[in-house]
C-alpha cells in the first residue's frame, strides 16, 4: 500500500460517507424534477447504494479479494486485517451517512 494506512482509513470513511449523500441528494433532484417525493426518493436511493458505497471506498472488490489472499496464504495477517479495518471504516461511513439523512429526511432509512 502507498499510503499510510491512517490516511486510507480516513478516505475510505469519507468516501463512502460521500457517496452515500451525494448519492442520495443528487438523485432526489431527478425526482423533484419529475413531480416525485424527493425525500422518499433519497430514502430508496441511499439504500441501495449502501454496497456500492462500499466497495467505492475500498478500491473494488478485486483488491479487498488479493489482499485477504494473501494473508491466507502467505501468512500475511498484517494485509488481512488492513483490509478488514478498511472495510469497517467504509461500513462506518456509510452507517453515518445513512443517520445523517435519516435525521435530514425525518424517516427511518434502516
Amino acid at each position: 500500500m502507498e499510503e499510510r494506512f491512517v490516511a486510507q482509513f480516513i478516505h475510505c470513511f469519507f468516501i463512502a460517507f460521500g457517496v452515500i449523500i451525494g448519492g442520495a441528494i443528487i438523485g432526489s433532484m431527478g425526482s423533484f424534477a419529475t413531480g416525485d417525493a424527493p425525500f422518499t426518493s433519497m430514502n430508496r436511493i441511499a439504500k441501495s447504494l449502501r454496497i456500492w458505497a462500499i466497495v467505492a471506498a475500498i478500491g473494488g472488490t478485486f483488491d479487498a479479494i488479493a489482499n485477504f489472499e494473501r494473508g491466507i496464504y502467505d501468512g500475511s495477517t498484517l494485509d488481512m486485517f488492513k483490509q478488514i479495518m478498511l472495510i469497517l471504516s467504509a461500513m462506518g461511513g456509510v452507517k453515518t451517512a445513512m443517520v445523517l439523512l435519516g435525521w435530514l429526511i425525518q424517516e427511518d432509512i434502516g
